[in-house]
């Protein structure tokens, strides 16, 4: 049970990760006449960015979604851009993508307590 229980986070992580590569794929298609598979360098610069702030999350396998999270951890003008495509992408995703979009809706109701509140251990688990 627990197996399972960890390899469905492990799941949860990778499929955040296609969601945003589909959203970043969806708005660079439209707003800079690139195809979805092949991103501008803009584009390709801000998922790497939001992919690396994901990997080095400090809630790990039990994040929350980034509008739920108590830490924020993108820059301004990371935010502001990570803010403009999920504007754009977000209803889209419904027609294109519907499962990863209900999927991250429903990640939107999980609840995080900050990190400072937590104990080591507790930190530690939550990263593997």
């Amino acid at each position: 049970m627990i197996e399972l229980r960890m390899h469905a986070e492990k799941k949860r992580l990778a499929r955040e990760r296609l969601t945003m590569s589909k959203m970043v794929g969806m708005y660079c298609s439209a707003r800079h006449d690139c195809s979805a598979d092949v991103l501008c360098a803009a584009c390709r610069e801000f998922l790497d960015y939001a992919e690396l702030r994901l990997e080095k999350c400090p809630y790990g396998e039990d994040k929350p979604t980034c509008a739920n999270c108590p830490i924020h951890c993108y820059k301004p003008a990371r935010k502001a851009q990570a803010r403009e495509i999920m504007r754009y992408a977000g209803p889209r995703m419904l027609l294109r993508h519907p499962l990863l979009a209900i999927a991250h809706q429903l990640d939107g109701f999980r609840k995080a307590r900050h990190p400072t509140t937590m104990t080591r251990e507790q930190r530690m688990h939550s990263r593997k």
